[in-house]
This record gives C-alpha cells, structure tokens and sequence, in this order.
C-alpha cells in the first residue's frame, strides 16, 4: 500500500488553541468593539493557566484585534476613524490587485476555489446567521487573494487578515442594516469575478472597500459625537 499522499496529522499547542478560540471570539462580530476581556473569567471558562491564556491574548494584540491597557487589562480593540480609514485604504490596494488578477485567471480549479466562496457568501446572508456571514464575507475575500497566484500579495495580506476580519465583523454588525445590504455590497465584484472582467473586478474591488470604510467611519464619528454630548 502506497503512503506517499498521507500527511502529519498537526498537533497544536494549548496556547495555539487558546489563541484561535479566542481568534474566532473577537471576529465573530458577536462582541462589541472595546469590550474588557478579563483574565481570571476567561481562564477559568477556556479551562486553561492564566499564562497560556495571557499568551494568547498577547499574540492577539500582536495582530491587532486585541489591545492591552497598562495597569488595567485587555480589551477588544475598539476602530477609530483613522484606523479604518487606514485598514480599507490599505485593503482596498491589496484587493483590487487580487481581483484583477484573479478575474482572469481560467484555471478550473481557481475558478471552482472562487465560486465555492462565493455560494459560501451567498448561503451564509441567506441563512442570516451573523457570525457565520462574517466567517464567509472574510473567506469570499482570502479566496480571491489566493485565486490571484500572487504569493508577495498574499503574503502582505496575511499581515493585516485579522484586523480586515475585525473591520468586516464591525461593519456588518454595527453598520449594515441586514443581510441584503452585505449580498449588495459585493454584487458587483461577484459579477465581474464570475464576467472573467479583470478591470471591473479591480474597480468593484475598490469601490465595496471605499463604501464600507467611509460607511464605518460616519458611524464612529456619529458614536464618538454622541459620547462627547452625553
């Protein structure tokens, strides 16, 4: 009997299955941005020391998802205007690459990878279950990073994936008015990518980044106002 195709099965480290729980925790769009994160609550809920659960928590701020106040704890971290503004900038440049490219790539196996991301989407705001839209509004576009065949660009995006991942996970829980508004939003990238349109992919690309983000920033500045008149 021939081995050659069996792989290692990966075993992780209780730290590295702390850190993608709690990962999966803060991204899921169910925790309100700038929440207190307490040591001693999670630790005894995850059932772990509190220095594997603390390790965890500074890999998080590492990514950016999490941010550790001196003296006081941790919390989820709370986007400022100028963090999104950054964040869809930044994204927005690294996407419409990846679309153009990967709107033109003919390879069956991309062209299946793709539309399985985006039936995923599609099935996920028809369900309207919330956290697993966001799983599939960030798979949908890791998918169209990976179908570009562009590794440089896959590897810049993999920096900032889980602040892309917050940054969804606020917009379509504090932002969006349901699940048609999250289909809306990507209609016209899904049309170019499935067209083969790499020019219109590129611009649809932009175009939902640019909307998104300035939508998210009139919303914080709207919290942000309200907190000052309070």
């Amino acid at each position: 009997m021939s081995t050659s195709k069996l792989r290692p099965i990966s075993r992780q480290s209780t730290e590295a299955i702390v850190t993608d729980t709690l990962r999966e925790y803060i991204v899921s769009g169910e925790v309100p941005p700038g929440q207190r994160l307490t040591e001693i609550a999670l630790s005894e809920q995850l059932g772990v020391a509190r220095a594997t659960l603390r390790a965890a928590l500074l890999r998080l701020t590492a990514e950016g998802i999490v941010v550790q106040i001196p003296y006081t704890g941790w919390q989820v971290a709370q986007l400022s205007a100028q963090d999104v503004w950054e964040i869809w900038t930044l994204r927005g440049s690294l996407e419409s690459l990846a679309s153009r490219l990967a709107a033109t790539r003919r390879e069956p196996e991309v062209r299946a990878a793709l539309e399985a991301a985006i039936s995923e989407f599609l099935d996920a705001c028809a369900a309207g279950d919330l956290a697993r839209m966001n799983a599939a509004d960030f798979a949908l576009h890791r998918a169209i990073v990976d179908a570009s065949g562009h590794s440089r660009l896959a590897a810049q995006y993999h920096v900032v994936e889980q602040q892309v991942r917050l940054f969804i996970a606020t917009s379509n829980s504090r932002v969006a008015t349901g699940p048609s508004d999250i289909v809306a939003q990507h209609e016209p990238l899904i049309a170019a990518l499935r067209a083969g349109d790499g020019e219109a992919a590129a611009q649809a690309a932009w175009l939902h980044d640019e909307s998104e983000g300035n939508r998210l920033m009139s919303w914080i500045r709207a919290q942000e106002s309200a907190g000052d008149q309070a």
